[in-house]
């Protein structure tokens, strides 16, 4: 699968509720729950843009919209 190349890779990835995550892709599951290393979190709030920075996340897969 695409996806499956894309391990080691940087991903941008949009999650339902204004969220957006970029990250190198460590692995996921059949679910597409995924594991990022070195991320940036990014959030779109009443204020403004919030970003910030992680060592590693865990994604659910019934939350992605893009890949």
């Amino acid at each position: 699968e695409l996806i499956d190349k894309c391990i080691g890779s940087k991903l941008w990835i949009v999650m339902k509720g204004d969220k957006e995550f970029i990250g190198t892709l460590r692995g996921f599951d059949d679910y597409v729950n995924m594991v990022l290393d070195d991320v940036t979190e990014y959030e779109i709030t009443p204020e403004g843009k919030r970003e910030v920075k992680l060592d590693q996340v865990l994604l659910n897969g019934n939350n992605v919209c893009l890949v």
